[in-house]
């Protein structure tokens, strides 16, 4: 890092993912991010204060890019049915990408799934709350029925019923010749049931 380069926490989380890219969750220390930057490691712990900590910042960050992928399906025209779809295909189209092409910080991800971690549990509720607006906005247009007007419960049943295709539990799975037809399967089921 150069002399003039300000040391921030976006700097230290970009070079703690390239640090977890290349050893994984098991290996990579503090002192390698602090490497990496070419500071002390305590100029690590003064943005953040524990390795736990760092962690889940760089996974928090990481899922919050999910997110804003997903944000243009929930904003987008068009009827809330097929919006729906487009959404948890774009789900499943990003785990299956950060799986694949990011397999170190998907590691990570399951690391803190294990440890039960607030940011995992963040993750979901804001999937979830993307997902209830887009069966709000079913509602109104009459394609989806909701007659508690609960979105935020349909919502996690959604995703629950489609976890097969975004928890990275079932990554393995992934690859398998025949999911996409079982992708298409359940999506068109969770559909049939919103309109019932």
């Amino acid at each position: 890092m150069a002399a003039t380069e300000t040391l921030t926490a976006e700097r230290i989380l970009e070079a703690t993912e390239e640090v977890l890219r290349r050893y994984g969750p098991g290996k990579a220390t503090v002192v390698d991010v602090a490497r990496v930057l070419g500071v002390s490691h305590g100029s690590v712990y003064r943005h953040f204060r524990t390795k736990a900590a760092l962690r889940e910042a760089v996974t928090e960050r990481w899922l919050e890019r999910t997110i804003t992928a997903l944000g243009p399906h929930v904003e987008a025209g068009g009827p809330a049915d097929e919006r729906l779809t487009d959404w948890l295909t774009a789900l499943f189209s990003l785990k299956r990408k950060k799986a694949g092409g990011d397999p170190e910080l998907m590691a990570t991800f399951q690391v803190l799934i294990g440890e039960n971690s607030a940011v995992v549990d963040r993750h979901e509720e804001h999937l979830v709350g993307q997902i209830a607006r887009i069966l709000e906005d079913g509602h109104r247009e009459g394609v989806f029925a909701a007659p508690e007007r609960d979105f935020t419960a349909t919502a996690r049943a959604v995703f629950h019923a489609t976890d097969r295709f975004h928890n990275p539990a079932h990554a393995a799975d992934w690859s398998a010749p025949d999911v996409e037809e079982a992708f298409t399967a359940v999506v068109s089921l969770v559909q049939r049931a919103l309109r019932a």
